[in-house]
């Protein structure tokens, strides 16, 4: 069975998306469309600007949308029989399903990176990538420390799990990983504690936006970051995608049930080759490929 993945902010790269562009008329269409409703030329950042301005929340999280979603629409024949997205990449997987179009995807999308950048603003904060520990061992370490908000925010793959939360949680966090035995405990330079609980106000601003988009019953399920489950129910999707913001992306979790549910082929659609590296850490039992035009 085929897996169609797609990654999330981070995996954006100057060029991204050009050889769609120049090569095929409607993906050119798709882009100037976006263009028309973010309101401003995103391809223009994408194609020639450089790290700092791709690094722009209202740039970042449409660019590596809007790369997945019109490579998955060009770049294969094949449907999938499941799909899932880290973190900013389920909205990618939900449009590649059919659950959502793919105009309501990019205003939603736009509509996240600029909540979440408000909400940043709101509560300076960060996250950290820890490597070596077991998930309960972070776990623990996260439990102990009950001044700060620090939680596990992305469980990526077996012994790396990034952690979510206030600057000084954070410190304190790494500090205490290292003590445990963690090869590293880093820093991450992120904008914000994304997947942490102080991503709330976002979390609320957006509900209402995800509350008044049509959602239809996806092609196939999709396997949500809250859940780890296969999900076909409209309502479900709607109410996973809006605690997403605040609850952890639990990409290993997800992965080895899209495995256990049949999943013997996954494709990752958009820029970079992440959540390739991170499904062949997760299992060698499966075929783990880019795609491309």
């Amino acid at each position: 069975m085929k897996a169609f993945v797609f990654p999330g902010q981070g995996a954006q790269f100057t060029g991204m998306g050009k050889d769609l562009y120049d090569t095929l008329p409607e993906a050119k269409e798709l882009f100037e469309q976006a263009n028309s409703i973010l309101g401003f030329r995103i391809t223009d950042v994408m194609f020639e600007g450089d790290a700092e301005e791709l690094k722009q929340t209202k740039v970042t999280q449409p660019a590596v949308f809007l790369h997945s979603v019109i490579l998955s629409k060009f770049a294969t024949t094949d449907r999938p029989d499941m799909v899932a997205g880290h973190s900013l990449g389920e909205f990618s997987a939900l449009v590649a399903s059919g659950a959502i179009s793919f105009e309501d995807g990019l205003v939603l999308v736009s509509k996240r990176a600029m909540a979440m950048q408000k909400a940043c603003e709101m509560n300076p904060s960060t996250m950290a990538a820890v490597l070596g520990l077991s998930d309960e061992e972070v776990e623990s370490v996260c439990s102990t420390i009950t001044d700060q908000i620090v939680v596990p925010a992305n469980y990526n793959c077996p012994g790396q799990l990034v952690i979510s939360g206030s600057i000084e949680g954070i410190d304190k966090a790494c500090d205490l990983m290292m003590e445990a035995g963690a090869k590293r405990a880093l820093k991450l330079p992120v904008g914000g504690a994304f997947h942490s609980p102080l991503m709330d106000p976002a979390r609320v601003e957006l509900a209402s936006a995800i509350e008044a988009t049509q959602f239809n019953k996806p092609i196939c399920p999709i396997y949500q970051n809250v859940t780890t489950k296969g999900e076909t129910d409209p309502a479900v999707i709607k109410d996973n995608l809006i605690k997403q913001l605040t609850a952890p992306v639990k990409w290993t979790q997800s992965v080895n049930n899209m495995i256990a549910d049949g999943a013997t082929e996954f494709t990752e659609f958009g820029p970079g080759a992440v959540l390739q590296g991170l499904i062949k850490k997760i299992s060698k039992e499966v075929t783990v490929s880019g795609a491309s035009l």
